[in-house]
């Protein structure tokens, strides 16, 4: 059995969650500093935590906290949380699932669509008004080019397989560590990278973006520029790191981009 961090952890976690019987960490990380689920005296929770000092990594967990009552209809449920002296701790319901498919006969691609289209019908709450999607700014070709990302959607911005677990007749997104507001293809147009480097060619994967109501309704144009500004991103984050992944997401971002630049040519 794993264990918990030290002992204030367990003492700032007690009013919600009693004695801790078991502790399980998962096998991949959820960008946090510390990730498990644990069996208590009142009930089983997956927590989530960060050292509470200044800086990104906390932000995106207060993001995660603020944002939960918003996007329950595709979120676990946050029970408890905890700002404490050395810790901020999230305390969600234990959901049972597995992560999701990418691969070319998954069967999982209909109910990740879906749950893509039940993300898109809920508003942008207020706490989220402010948090406007720039994070692909400086990889595109200008300003106006960069101004096609904004809109009014609600975006989770970490569509992959760990992300989307399905369970037994309900699909959740997890980790809503940096939700924003931008243009609604945005998710759908992650999924179709993510399904580029799963093995799918790109015509097949829009053709999976394409049952989302977000990427009906957005100018090619933009996802155009999207798609390149996407491809720029990856190759400087393959050159600045030497993680195997990072370089299978440039390779199926630049297949995805050249496959817009010759639609894009086709059709002028």
């Amino acid at each position: 059995m794993d264990a918990l961090p030290d002992d204030h952890f367990r003492e700032l976690i007690y009013p919600y969650t009693g004695d801790v019987s078991e502790v399980h960490r998962p096998d991949r990380g959820f960008s946090s500093d510390y990730a498990a689920v644990i069996h208590t005296a009142n009930g089983r929770f997956f927590v989530k935590a960060m050292f509470n000092k200044p800086g990104g990594r906390l932000d995106s967990l207060i993001r995660e906290r603020d944002i939960n009552p918003f996007v329950q209809p595709v979120s676990p449920r946050l029970q408890w949380s905890v700002n404490g002296e050395g810790w901020v701790i999230l305390g969600f319901e234990a959901i049972d699932g597995r992560s999701a498919s990418f691969d070319l006969d998954t069967p999982d691609l209909p109910r990740i669509v879906d749950t893509l289209n039940l993300l898109a019908e809920i508003d942008v709450p207020a706490v989220a008004q402010d948090w406007v999607e720039a994070r692909w700014d400086r990889f595109a070709t200008s300003t106006e080019e960069a101004e096609l990302f904004r809109g009014e959607a609600l975006l989770h911005t970490d569509i992959n397989p760990s992300n989307i677990v399905l369970g037994a007749g309900r699909t959740w997104l997890v980790d809503w560590s940096w939700p924003t507001r931008g243009a609604g293809f945005i998710d759908p147009a992650l999924l179709v990278v993510q399904l580029i480097a799963a093995g799918h060619r790109s015509p097949e994967a829009e053709s999976w973006a394409a049952r989302c109501r977000a990427w009906e309704a957005a100018d090619p144009k933009a996802i155009d520029a999207f798609a390149k500004a996407t491809w720029r991103m990856y190759r400087q984050q393959a050159l600045d790191s030497q993680d195997r992944w990072l370089r299978e997401m440039e390779d199926a971002a630049r297949s995805w981009a050249e496959h817009r630049i010759s639609r894009a040519r086709r059709s002028a």
